[in-house]
């Protein structure tokens, strides 16, 4: 079975890495390149990115972002925000991208993500699903969708999804620690891998995570701090969490 894994999530607004709590109350964290980068050289086994206000916007994450980024990473990157045809996720990975993350076109219309899988392969596609007490919500959690978010992962999957990136926005920024029972659900639900997204705050939480979770997403833990990658690793090993080693 692969280790789990341990992801940096750097949401971009205004080509600035952001950070807010339920989404709410954004503050500026950082360039997401030099973010990027720390997190890669701090011992990341992937990297999202997801641009937080590319669908309110109507537009995607800027490939000339992604390009640079990609530039000074030696690892696997995910890209979401905006990408609401298979052309726009495959500009993604031509600029660099390994995978795209889609949340709100699908949602709309939902043979997207069978397109994108065509294109680029079921192992591309990552449906990031925003629940709070497991509705569904579109917009950058701003839209409640009336969907379940067990039967929509379950349709995402049967659809050609890879992955499943589950952030409740309940526990968003809190670091009071993950909604432990909507992960579960959602991953018993499924067959293909589940990222734990929101609520991090201490090695115990994202421990907890990673007993229901195939990855944990981690933002506010980190941001004030990349380097703080290392020590955490070395604290969840001591939970009795295996990692791999960190390059």
């Amino acid at each position: 079975m692969p280790l789990p894994r341990l992801i940096p999530c750097l949401d971009v607004a205004s080509g600035r890495v952001v950070k807010g709590v339920r989404f709410q109350g954004l503050r500026d964290a950082g360039d997401p390149v030099e973010l990027g980068a720390a997190y890669s050289d701090a011992g990341a086994d992937e990297l999202v990115f997801l641009d937080v206000t590319a669908t309110v916007e109507e537009r995607t994450l800027l490939p000339e972002l992604v390009s640079r980024v990609a530039d000074e990473l030696a690892v696997p990157f995910t890209v979401g925000g905006g990408v609401r045809s298979a052309a726009d996720g495959e500009a993604l990975l031509r600029a660099g991208a390994d995978r795209v993350a889609v949340n709100s076109a699908a949602l709309e219309r939902p043979g997207l993500i069978g397109e994108l899988a065509a294109l680029l392969g079921s192992q591309a596609v990552v449906v990031a699903i925003d629940a709070s007490a497991s509705e569904v919500y579109a917009r950058a959690g701003t839209v409640p969708t009336g969907r379940d978010a067990l039967t929509w992962a379950a349709e995402a999957e049967a659809r050609g999804a890879g992955e499943i990136l589950l952030t409740s926005i309940d526990a968003d920024g809190t670091r009071a620690g993950y909604d432990l029972g909507l992960t579960r659900a959602v991953a018993d639900a499924v067959s293909i891998p589940v990222i734990a997204s929101g609520g991090a705050g201490e090695a115990r939480h994202v421990a907890e995570a990673l007993e229901v979770a195939q990855a944990a997403l981690l933002a506010s833990i980190l941001h004030e701090s990349p380097a703080r990658l290392g020590a955490l690793r070395d604290e969840l090993r001591g939970l009795g969490v295996p990692l791999r080693d960190a390059a």
